[in-house]
């Protein structure tokens, strides 16, 4: 019998014995033998539970004991549950994790961590939920050169923004509505201002050039001010509004950003909707592969967990690459460096005066058809984030700026 330990017992740890229980033949043949869960580690009592009796307080039960081969962190934030993964690397246990926060911070010194204990540390759960991303990086993708990895990788702002596009809803009106139905926390920050994107966004970069950025290197930007008008005005334009995390890689180094695009309607992006995630990565040999499914929830993520559980007591992990991080200054790029073209929608000028000014500083302006009374909407092409600052600098008519995807 394989002997586990949970760390944290809420959503996502709770769905792990769930998948376990339910799954046990399956694992079993895929395992060789039974998966047991021997201790979970949580301040609190689950008297319902039929795993109420395996509740323990202290981490060092887990880590002493040599039965316990593998530990599951699913306790989220980057500490303890930081120090508690690198106790049972060192400890000679697998590690497997859905929390992202973790992986992009500390990734590096945790996969060298366990490299140097010769055990795995497996995170498929921290990205994309129950989407089979991490992997393919590792096996399918192996021999190839990524330039690109376009995502939406939050499910609640993707539902935000698309209950918004249908129904012409404001903002703080569907945020509500998301928060009723769960799919929000009440403190939604890290959803909507891209927290939650821009950590996930770094895991895939890495897994694609092996640099782990550092946090502050990302940029990332809220869907908050997201309106009404920007969604008619994409519809107009051909497109629609996602919240979408990029990393573009170059010879000279790699962008990460995560921001409001216009997505043209022909984008494999531009149709995914509700709380559905997609992440689409760019091979200079195979083109352009689509990763679809549930970003988020309970089961989805919890099933990802299990599936790097059964990878790790299998064998099958060590067969595989391992990913190396590491982290280099230098390497990131600047994103007001990256080159964009834009939604600009201005208030009491003409369009005329408007198309005058801005073809200064732009290669191509068009006026987009349609525009509200007293509106002007430009579609400008294309200039980086410093070139766009020098010019909007001061300007008390600028209502709206959305990159165009």
């Amino acid at each position: 019998m394989k002997h586990i330990a949970i760390l944290g017992y809420g959503v996502v740890g709770g769905g792990i014995t769930g998948v376990l229980d339910g799954n046990r033949e399956a694992i079993r043949a895929a395992v060789g033998d039974d998966v047991n869960v021997k201790y979970i580690l949580d301040l609190r009592d689950f008297p319902d539970s039929p795993y109420g009796d395996r509740v323990v307080r202290d981490a060092s039960v887990i880590m002493n004991d040599p039965e316990v081969c593998l530990v599951a962190e699913t306790m989220g934030g980057a500490h303890p549950a930081f120090e508690l993964s690198m106790d049972a690397l060192r400890a000679g246990k697998h590690v497997v994790t859905s929390n992202k926060e973790v992986v992009a911070t500390f990734g590096d010194k945790l996969l060298a961590c366990a490299a140097q204990n010769g055990v795995s540390y497996l995170f498929e759960a921290s990205v994309g939920g129950g989407i089979p991303v991490i992997r393919p990086f590792l096996t399918s993708l192996a021999g190839e050169r990524v330039s690109a990895v376009r995502g939406i990788l939050n499910g609640t702002t993707n539902f935000i923004l698309t209950k918004m596009k249908t129904e012409m809803r404001p903002f703080a009106d569907v945020l509500r509505e998301a928060q009723e139905l769960g799919y929000s926390e009440k403190d939604p920050t890290a959803d909507i201002d891209g927290i939650d994107a821009k950590r996930k966004i770094m895991i895939l970069g890495a897994l694609a050039t092996g640099i782990l950025a550092d946090e502050s290197e990302v940029y990332a930007e809220t869907i908050s001010k997201i309106s009404p008008l920007d969604m008619d005005a994409a519809e107009r334009a051909g497109a629609v509004i996602k919240l979408v995390a990029t990393a573009e890689i170059e010879d000279g180094g790699v962008a990460f950003f995560v921001c409001p695009q216009m997505v043209k309607k022909t984008d494999l992006l531009a149709s995914v909707d509700d709380v559905y995630n997609a992440v689409s990565v760019t091979c200079r040999v195979t083109g352009d592969v689509l990763f679809y499914g549930r970003g988020a929830g309970r089961w989805p993520t919890a099933g990802a967990v299990v599936a790097d559980v059964v990878a790790a007591l299998s064998g099958a992990a060590s067969a595989e690459r391992a990913p190396v991080f590491v982290k280099r200054s230098g390497t990131v790029k600047d994103f007001r460096d990256v080159s964009f073209s834009y939604y600009v929608r201005l208030s009491g000028v003409s369009a005329m005066d408007a198309s005058e000014e801005f073809e200064r500083y732009f290669d191509r302006v068009s006026v987009l058809d349609g525009s509200p009374a007293g509106k002007t909407e430009l579609i400008c092409s294309e200039a980086t984030g410093r070139e766009l600052e020098k010019l909007l600098s001061g300007r008390a008519d600028v209502e709206s700026v959305i990159r165009m995807g």
